[in-house]
């Protein structure tokens, strides 16, 4: 694959698509440098005027069970007295956003069986979430409540380069926004300011099972981008990459 506009396969091409929220962890055991490694290389996430919005919290051994105790006990006994401080779906879903989420819905249980109208299994699957779906490192991640909508931008970029630093050290992530629910029991827990809002979890470790294939379909480069501005360039230039999904599966 030779053409200028042809965007040969590296190795940051395969994390970042070979990348999945994964939820059955192995519990093998990572290390505290290796965490720091990724928080040192995801540091250097885009952040407007350098303000770096972004705190964490890294759980591991008693600490990490510990909260995952309090969460789980919180979701099992009084789930409907925690919500999020922040919305992360819109409560009218326009198209073709509910369609996709409906269909992640068929997907997602359907891949472990559960029946959508199974309200109990469901509530099972999501409290696998507390323990971190037995990953060794779980993180809690917060952002200044006093930062405005730009700042999210920034800290979405760090939570990615979080899970592709994961990736290039051969770990499995999953980010976890049903965390931020229980804000009120990481709060006294993690020592926590007023000031930060739980924006998120994230489980890292090493999947107990190899992955092969991608559950989830992603749209096609034409249903969300349009160019502009390309005709005066030439056939090579032109050249089509082969889409991922034909080269892994």
């Amino acid at each position: 694959m030779t053409g200028a506009g042809a965007a040969a396969q590296n190795r940051i091409d395969e994390i970042i698509a070979g990348r999945f929220a994964c939820r059955d962890f192995s519990g093998e055991p990572v290390g505290r440098g290796t965490i720091e490694q990724i928080l040192r290389v995801a540091r250097f996430a885009p952040s407007g005027a350098n303000i770096q919005p972004w705190h964490v919290y890294v759980l591991a051994g008693a600490a990490k069970d510990r909260v995952s105790a309090a969460v789980r006990k919180a979701h099992e006994t009084a789930r409907d007295a925690h919500v999020s401080e922040y919305s992360y779906y819109a409560s009218d879903l326009p198209e073709p956003y509910l369609q996709r989420r409906q269909e992640f819905g068929r997907l997602f249980y359907g891949s472990l069986g559960i029946a959508q109208t199974d309200s109990d299994a469901r509530s099972a699957q999501t409290a696998k979430n507390y323990a971190f779906f037995g990953a060794p490192i779980g993180l809690i991640v917060t952002i200044d409540r006093r930062l405005q909508v730009g700042s999210w931008l920034d800290l979405g970029m760090f939570v990615q380069n979080v899970l592709l630093a994961a990736a290039g050290h051969g770990l499995q992530s999953c980010p976890q926004e049903t965390f931020s629910k229980y804000h009120g029991i990481l709060r006294p827990l993690l020592s926590i300011p007023a000031e930060q809002m739980v924006v998120c979890g994230i489980s890292i470790g090493r999947a107990r099972h190899q992955i092969t294939g991608r559950l989830m379909p992603r749209a096609d480069i034409a249903e969300f981008a349009s160019f502009a501005g390309f005709k005066e360039q030439s056939a090579t230039q032109m050249e089509r990459t082969r889409p991922w999904e034909a080269e892994t599966n």
